[in-house]
């Protein structure tokens, strides 16, 4: 699940300016897919993968839990490749905006001060410059508050988990967090995990839990498409409902996946999830400006293929890497190599998810 709903992510950050945006319906029926795919459907991979990590995270219990081994490992696993695709990726920015390039596609690097370059090197109040890796920054956050988190969830299971959701869905500041879904997607993992949920039961449900959030889905695209860009207070509410609702979507789509011939070959992904989710946006980022050079007024062909040629491009490089180089690999993944036994570092993580993240 995490490559699909990674794969997914890159759709959410396709690029388009003011003149091109889905709500001015000027490509009819491609705009609506937009919204659909970028502005709800997708949307619900960021608390899907959080539930993951903290489920994950807590799978040998509270009182097994090391929390000095995971900050070790998350490290390795989560801090190390944040930092090393978003300054690769600022470093580029910068070079590229000294001599005339990528001016006005990118935040200004190089005549950022030193508060907006240190937020765009390392998310320290604001989104990175390599902007879906904002999820590894509030990952490594959850972490961090991993102790305190697992005691609340264990002790105060149901308040913790309902106040959590409510700050996830109310209207509230974001606080220390830059997207408010993850800690409440974090603390649902923990909860499964800590309390021991049979969340198996749910696959014999499935079929119907599958369709009723890909028609929860399709009912808010619908709302989105005919309010926005500016949604109404209670629809930007029920959208971060429903993207936290596909939390059991997305497990119920797995396990009709379990033992098809596509979900062996999306189990067998290793690393390739994580450097789709590391890669695609500087990648998406570089075709749009191409795409701009053209002069072409296809957007709506612009947007079918940017995605395709980008997952084509890293599934590619991921490959030769993993044969040519598989040290840089080994690091640029979190040591995520697809050989359980040779990993090192126990593969406890999941990696995520630009057009709107104030919520």
């Amino acid at each position: 699940m995490r490559l699909l709903l990674i794969a997914g992510i890159v759709f959410v950050h396709i690029p388009y300016d003011p003149q091109r945006s889905p709500y001015l319906g000027n490509y009819g029926t491609v705009d609506w897919l937009r919204v659909y795919l970028g502005d709800s459907l997708f949307r619900i991979g960021v608390p899907c993968l959080s539930a993951i990590s903290g489920y994950l995270l807590f799978r040998r219990g509270l009182t097994q839990f090391d929390y000095r081994r995971v900050l070790g490992s998350k490290a390795v696993t989560v801090l190390l490749p944040f930092m090393i695709w978003n300054s690769a990726f600022l470093v580029l920015v910068y070079a590229a905006q000294r001599n005339g390039v990528a001016v006005g596609y990118l935040p200004d690097v190089a005549g950022a001060p030193s508060h907006e370059l240190a937020s765009l090197a390392f998310a320290v109040q604001d989104w990175p410059i390599n902007l879906p890796l904002y999820f590894l920054r509030d990952l490594l956050l959850c972490i961090a508050l991993s102790p305190l988190l697992g005691q609340l969830v264990m002790r105060f299971p149901h308040v913790t988990l309902a106040l959590f959701l409510a700050y996830a869905v109310l209207p509230l500041p974001n606080l220390i967090f830059l997207k408010k879904s993850i800690l409440f997607g974090f603390s649902l993992g923990i909860y499964a995990s800590l309390h021991q949920i049979d969340v198996k039961r749910l696959d014999e449900h499935a079929m119907p839990i599958t369709i009723v959030v890909g028609v929860a889905s399709l009912l808010l695209a619908a709302g989105l498409y005919a309010t926005g860009p500016e949604y109404p207070v209670w629809l930007e509410m029920l959208r971060s409902l429903t993207a936290i609702a596909g939390i059991l979507g997305a497990w119920s789509l797995s396990s009709l996946l379990v033992g098809t011939r596509f979900g062996n070959r999306l189990a067998s992904g290793g690393g390739l999830s994580f450097w789709i989710f590391c890669g695609h946006y500087p990648l998406l980022i570089l075709l749009w400006m191409a795409w701009n050079r053209t002069g072409s007024a296809s957007y709506p062909l612009f947007y079918l293929t940017a995605p395709v040629l980008t997952l084509v491009f890293l599934i590619t490089t991921h490959g030769l890497a993993k044969r040519t180089t598989p040290g840089l690999h080994a690091v640029l993944t979190g040591n995520r190599t697809g050989n359980s036994r040779g990993r090192r570092y126990p593969q406890t993580e999941a990696v995520a998810s630009r057009s709107e993240y104030s919520s």
